[in-house]
């Protein structure tokens, strides 16, 4: 089976980690797995779109090392990257919590 690309954790760059985040679908993604204990299943996530919609935003945060991917059989796995917090403390915090209606913030879009 193929393995799927992980960048280092010294390739993470703040500019791709906010260009990953900035997508809604992708910051509700990574929302989720914010608020989860451990990995989910993809057809576990409450969004929107088509699988092949999915699966795009699920490597655009992989590429950008916001979340890593793992495959057991048919069946694909996503959690937060550890090293994300490491590299750029509290900045998923941050973001997550203004996006969540903070101040200043705004309510990111099917967050009710």
């Amino acid at each position: 089976m193929r393995q799927l690309r992980h960048p280092e954790a010294g390739e993470l760059t703040l500019g791709g980690v906010l260009r990953a985040l900035s997508d809604p679908v992708r910051l509700r993604i990574v929302a989720t797995l914010a608020g989860t204990e451990g990995e989910r299943a993809w057809g576990d996530f409450d969004v929107e779109v088509c699988a092949s919609t999915l699966s795009h935003h699920m490597k655009a945060l992989r590429l950008a090392g916001v979340i890593v991917h793992r495959k057991e059989g048919t069946r694909c796995f996503v959690s937060l990257r550890r090293e994300l917090e490491d590299t750029f403390p509290g900045l998923l915090g941050c973001i997550l919590r203004f996006a969540d209606g903070g101040p200043g913030g705004t309510r990111a879009p099917g967050r009710g």
